[in-house]
């Protein structure tokens, strides 16, 4: 259900867990006086360094430095998203996990709508897999078994066998009273635009469930038997169902090993079922479409290494360059992209029966790295002992440098390109150094002796409109608790500072009460929580803006914050909140919606007491 769970639920959530019971589930622990302790789940170590406080409800290693609440050890060992982490832990309760926004009569139509469409792909799967069984399904039981399929592939993948007949499908539904229209809208049948009938799109086809991360059908894939067109057919966008979003085979990745470190991208559905049986159980592969962002955001979730496995034409060389380019600006430092190229007329599944798995694992592992890749591409027809090929070579190397997160990984391929090329790594840190943006202009007076941490000059000066997209102060205190969430410990207990007519103020606020609720630390875990909501959006925003600030300079900052806002909160008058508005407005600044709503309370306010 789409909405944010109430941080009430998961505090009372997490009161009514025993971290110890969660975390024994995984790790062996013993009684090591008031705490339990164990080996660490997440670095290798001989001897136990991992306590477990039942008083705290909190664990921690102290040899790699992993600590938090339940909720956060799901997500981490579990490689669970936050809702997913929430749902496993209310259900240990025989909880249902409410969402913000249910009660809103249009949310529960959606909600119901959604499920019912669930609950029609689920029939749907069903009957084709009893199909399948069927006298009917002979051709596709033989093709299945001539790609060297077991029993036990085919059911953990659900394949089943769509008849050839053109309304088959169509009648079992309506006969169970599913109405044509939704059997339309859920991709399920074609309707003719002429003469408005319907017919079954999948038809003599082997068929392959698309799973969402639950397990539940959203929608299906299919290998024709005969001659028709397309060769493979997917199900169209529906409600429940975004081909860019998705990726099959990560459900069943996902069951057969819980911890996950790589995912092998592979071009089709029946590639990743025959990797799948010859032991690969970690490929996955998207739907007709390019591996987009949102894809690798959800991958990276799980894993810290993706290999793209492309076939070795100029075809597959087109579409690692679209990956790369996709992939470059998520490489945080940890992450880990490869680019696998087959021989030429291979596919994973005739390669695998020629070389054996193990062949083929090697293979994955041998795959280049990025830089390996990155470097191959820019070189690629140039001859780089001629100095106008080396320049357009560099060129080539620092465009695709400036979409990758500022880190290890950067500077260590500065220093690599450096060295091919004979100049200065800090002659290429210098062409990629981009300015920093304008500073807005403040609209409140600027407290004394903190000029040092603020680059607004005070109200007194004269006004300027704000330049591009800077930030103003509550979000870049909001910035600040996003890229550093550990500061949250610096904070006042009382909020009163964080102002709900503040741009992001009402949003800072809200991600204080989270980080102090959950103890969490990691800004993946953060950004987990708002996902797939508006505020989840602004925090990414604010995720991939660059924090100039220096890493030791933080903690000053986020305190001169405070302590301007805690004075300005002390030096507060409707009147000054009006003026300050309506200033902003007269110097042709577009108001928020929120803030007009302000203005106007305001003037109501101070009409009322007479002061205007």
């Amino acid at each position: 259900m789409a909405g944010q769970i109430p941080q009430r639920f998961i505090d009372d959530l997490l009161a009514r867990v025993d971290v110890v019971e969660v975390v024994g589930e995984r790790v062996q622990l013993k009684k090591a006086g008031k705490n339990y302790s164990g080996l660490c789940p997440f670095h290798q170590e001989k001897s136990p360094s991992f306590t477990v406080s039942q008083d705290k409800q909190f664990y921690h290693c102290f040899g790699c430095g992993a600590h938090g609440n339940a909720l956060r050890f799901l997500m981490e060992h579990d490689n669970l998203r936050f809702p997913e982490a929430v749902e496993q832990l209310a259900s240990r309760q025989g909880l249902k996990v409410p969402r913000e926004g249910a009660d809103d009569p249009r949310a529960q139509a959606r909600e119901k709508k959604r499920q019912q469409g669930v609950n029609l792909l689920e029939l749907s799967a069903s009957f084709f897999r009893e199909r399948l069984v069927m006298g009917e399904g002979g051709k596709a039981r033989d093709y299945l078994a001539r790609r060297g399929l077991s029993q036990d592939i085919v059911r953990d993948f659900g394949i089943g066998y769509a008849p050839d007949e053109w309304e088959s499908l169509k009648r079992h539904l309506s006969g169970q009273g599913i109405a044509e229209s939704v059997q339309v809208e859920y991709g399920l049948l074609v309707q003719r635009e002429d003469s408005g009938r319907s017919y079954d799109r999948f038809r003599d086809r082997v068929m392959f469930p698309i799973r969402d991360w639950k397990g539940r059908t959203i929608a299906f894939g299919g290998r024709v038997l005969g001659d028709a067109k397309p060769k493979y057919l997917n199900s169209p966008e529906t409600p429940v169902f975004h081909k860019g979003r998705e990726l099959y085979g990560l459900y069943e990745a996902r069951q057969a090993n819980r911890q996950l470190e790589r995912v092998v991208i592979v071009e089709g559905y029946m590639d990743v079922v025959a990797l799948a049986q010859f032991g690969i159980r970690n490929a996955v592969a998207t739907l007709g479409t390019s591996t987009s962002e949102e894809h690798f955001n959800r991958l990276f979730r799980l894993v810290g290494e993706v290999v793209f496995c492309f076939d070795g034409d100029n075809a597959g060389r087109q579409a690692a360059r679209r990956a790369l380019e996709t992939v470059l600006p998520l490489m945080i430092d940890g992450r880990q992209a490869r680019f696998l190229f087959l021989p030429e007329g291979e596919d994973p599944d005739s390669l695998m029966r020629r070389e054996g798995p193990e062949a083929f694992a090697d293979r994955i592992v041998c795959a280049s790295p990025l830089s390996e890749f990155l470097f191959e591409q820019a070189s690629e027809g140039r001859d780089l002992q001629r100095v106008e090929e080396r320049e357009r070579f560099a060129t080539t190397v620092l465009k695709a440098l400036e979409r990758l997160p500022e880190g290890v990984l950067k500077s260590l391929l500065l220093s690599e390109l450096a060295s091919r090329t004979g100049v200065e790594q800090g002659r290429f840190k210098a062409l990629l150094k981009k300015p920093e943006p304008a500073a807005p202009v403040m609209t409140v007076e600027m407290p004394p002796g903190e000029s040092e941490y603020f680059d607004e000059p005070p109200l007194a000066q004269p006004q300027r409109k704000r330049q591009g997209n800077a930030l103003g102060l509550m979000s870049r205190t909001l910035q600040l608790l996003v890229h550093e969430p550990e500061l949250v410990e610096r904070l006042p207990e009382e909020l009163d500072w964080c102002a709900d007519n503040e741009s992001d103020g009402r949003l800072c606020r809200e991600v204080i009460r989270l980080l102090r609720a959950g103890r969490y630390r990691s800004m993946q875990v953060l950004l987990a929580h708002f996902q797939g909501t508006e505020e989840g959006q602004r925090l990414n925003e604010l995720a991939r803006r660059e924090l100039l600030i220096p890493r030791t300079a933080r903690a000053t900052e986020l305190d001169g914050l405070v302590a301007h806002f805690r004075q300005r909160l002390a030096q507060y008058s409707p009147q000054n909140e009006f003026d300050a508005l309506l200033a902003r407005e007269k110097a042709g600044e577009k108001l928020s919606r929120e803030e007009k709503q302000r203005l106007m309370e305001l003037l109501v306010t101070l009409k009322s007491a007479g002061a205007r």
